[in-house]
Parts: C-alpha cells; sequence; structure tokens
C-alpha cells in the first residue's frame, strides 16, 4: 500500500528526474541538429574527438600539399611547352643548315634566317617562367643555384612522424642556356666538331654563323660540324622534353591521389564523429512528445498534495 506524505512526494520527484534527463536528452539532440556533429567537443567522446582533430589537421596540410603539387604542376608545364617550342624551332635551324650544303647557296641570306631562329629560341627560353621558376635559363654560377628542384608531393604520418614526400627534377638536363662563365646549356654549350658538348667546343647552337663560309672543303667540313651539333642539341632537347612529360605526368597522378586521400580522410572523419540527421530529426520528435507527457505527469503528481488537502476540510 503506496503512504502519502506531505513532506515527500516521490511520485513527483521521480516524474522531475524524468523529465530533467528527457529536456537534457533533448539539448543533446537539438545541438547535434544544430551543429552536424555527434562528437563536437572532447566531452562527447574524447577518443573519437582526438582522432578527428588530428586528421582534420592532416588534411589541412594535404590541403597545402596539393596547392605546392599545382604549383609544381605549373612550372613543370610551362618547362614543358618551352622546350617542345624550342625543338621545332632549332628542327628550322637544323634545315636551313642542310640547305645551306648546296654549292652555290647564298649563306649570308640563310644567315640572316638563322640568326632570327636563334633569338627566337632564347626569347622562348627566358620567357618560360613561373612563379620565378625558370628551367630553361639559368645562371649555375648564383650562390642559390640548385640544379635539383623539388616539388612538395605527399604528406604522411606513421607513428607519430610526419614525413614530407618530394618529388625531384633535375635541370641540369632540362637547361637551354646557363649564364655563367663555363656555360653548359643545350643551345649555348660549346661543341666540338662531333657535335657534342666539349670543353675543346668551338661553336654552339647559339651561336653558330655561316655567312662567311665557302664551297672549299674546310668550309664544308665545319657547316657538316654545324649540323652534327644541331642534330644532337635536338636529341638533348628531346631527352630533356621527355623527362619533363614523365614528371608532368608523375606530378599529375600525384595530384589525384592526394584529392582522393583527402576525400577519404574527410569520410573517415565524418564517420567518426557527423550525426546521423535522419536517426537525430526522429529522436527529436520522439523526445518532444516525451517532454509533453513529463510536464503531464509532474503537473498531476503535484496535484497529489492537493488531493491530501481535502481530507482535512469540512
Amino acid at each position: 500500500m503506496n503512504m502519502s506524505s506531505i513532506n515527500t512526494n516521490v511520485a513527483a520527484m521521480t516524474a522531475l528526474q524524468t523529465l530533467t534527463q528527457t529536456n537534457k536528452s533533448l539539448t543533446e539532440t537539438q545541438n547535434r541538429i544544430s551543429t552536424g556533429y555527434r562528437v563536437a567537443t572532447a566531452a562527447d567522446n574524447a577518443a573519437y574527438w582526438s582522432i578527428a582533430t588530428t586528421m582534420r589537421s592532416d588534411n589541412a596540410a594535404l590541403s597545402t600539399v596539393q596547392d605546392a603539387l599545382g604549383l609544381g604542376a605549373a612550372t613543370v608545364d610551362v618547362a614543358y611547352t618551352g622546350i617542345q617550342s624550342a625543338i621545332d624551332v632549332v628542327d628550322e635551324i637544323k634545315t636551313k643548315l642542310v640547305a645551306a650544303r648546296q654549292p652555290g647557296i647564298d649563306r649570308a641570306k640563310v644567315q640572316s634566317e638563322i640568326t632570327e631562329l636563334q633569338a627566337q629560341i632564347q626569347g622562348v627560353a627566358t620567357s618560360a617562367t613561373f612563379s620565378g621558376e625558370n628551367w630553361l635559363s639559368v645562371d649555375s654560377s648564383a650562390a642559390s643555384y640548385n640544379a635539383t628542384k623539388t616539388i612538395v608531393a605527399s604528406f604522411s604520418r606513421s607513428g607519430g612522424t610526419v614525413t614530407i614526400g618530394t618529388i625531384g627534377i633535375n635541370t641540369g638536363n632540362t637547361k637551354l642556356y646557363d649564364a655563367s662563365a663555363t656555360a653548359v646549356g643545350i643551345i649555348d654549350g660549346l661543341r666540338d666538331n662531333t657535335g657534342a658538348i666539349s670543353g675543346s667546343g668551338t661553336f654552339s647552337v647559339a651561336n653558330i654563323n655561316i655567312s662567311a663560309l665557302t664551297d672549299s672543303a674546310a668550309d664544308l667540313t665545319t657547316l657538316e660540324s654545324y649540323i652534327s651539333g644541331v642534330d644532337k642539341a635536338i636529341s638533348e632537347m628531346t631527352n630533356a622534353a621527355t623527362a619533363l612529360g614523365a614528371a608532368k605526368a608523375r606530378v599529375g597522378i600525384q595530384q589525384d591521389f592526394v584529392k582522393n586521400l583527402m576525400d577519404a580522410v574527410s569520410r573517415g572523419v565524418g564517420q567518426l564523429v557527423d550525426a546521423d540527421m535522419n536517426e537525430e530529426s526522429t529522436k527529436l520528435q520522439a523526445l518532444q512528445v516525451k517532454q509533453q507527457l513529463g510536464v503531464q505527469a509532474l503537473s498531476i503528481a503535484n496535484s497529489s498534495s492537493q488531493t491530501i488537502l481535502s481530507l482535512f476540510r469540512g
């Protein structure tokens, strides 16, 4: 048999506890809906919050890597485009030199065309600059010069250790011009009679001049050396373009990987901390009904005290 007391209203206390818990759950659900997170602070779930915070930080670093890859891709692309254009121009010079091999040709007029082409190559190399980087026209004697250019390509964490990965490109193999006293660029490097760049070289693609050459055997031999030198330059430039093309492809692959990795990390973080909006919406409606019922239950429980007082009324 339940005892009625004017000092302790057990029913009201129980109803109040239930209503308080309902209000707490309702507040949590409303917060999850408003923020979109079921783990918004460390108090919600310390382990998940810590993991999510670290992964968000790593994703921010990956975003920086993605920007660096974009910058590197643009730099490689500019150098690649420049060297392709230069190859086309050097091909024209080779054509002019082969034509100049014919007896009786006006080599001075041919040279005027070659001079224009030589200037065009230099213009291409000089303008192949992106964000202050030029891999076709360099000065290897400068204190700040480093032939190996690095592009930030990855960010990884293992056992608490952070590692930054890079892609290296040797511009010593791509430079067309070198402003140093001992220039060894593909275009301005001195070549010997076989056409190879050599310490005993006497001419470069940049300074070939056939205007004074005659049909003598010696001059024709010199002309043959020029043709060999230009042909070797084309081969070297083709190799350089191949290397740049490979680097361009590698950077592109890494860009796709970093983007996919960022998406995967974001999905993983979402699995840990994001709220299920369908579930929370359903829970909100149920808690709102439960809150209303709790208020009514508390009101009914409080009314029992009035029933006790009525017993003492005449």
